[in-house]
């Protein structure tokens, strides 16, 4: 009899299309987001400030709360621009800020 030789095939497994789940995106990067949409816009100079010290005291000593509390008021005035269809407030922002605040709670 002879020897026939015998074909390996190696198959690579088929990976599931299941969607892989994201992170929500941090405070701090969705903090800075806003403090730039807020001053690309020139509105609402007092929470510009606010959120800059927030940052300043987070990065200081890593407690979210005053970023966390300065992007729900973010939200509400964002929200109420992007119903004024004021250029550059995308729902995409306004999802990235709720989901984040989500996160909080």
């Amino acid at each position: 009899m002879a020897k026939t030789a015998v074909k390996e095939t190696t198959k690579t497994p088929v990976k599931s299309a299941s969607k892989a789940k994201v992170a929500p995106p941090s405070i701090d990067s969705i903090s800075e987001t806003i403090h730039a949409k807020l001053k690309a816009l020139g509105i609402e100079p007092a929470l510009q400030a606010d959120i800059e010290w927030c940052l300043g005291s987070y990065r200081h000593d890593g407690n979210p709360a005053g970023l966390y509390e300065m992007a729900s008021k973010a939200l509400t005035i964002l929200k109420a621009e992007q119903t004024k269809k004021t250029k550059g407030i995308t729902a995409k922002l306004i999802s990235d800020i709720e989901k984040a605040l989500a996160s909080f709670q």
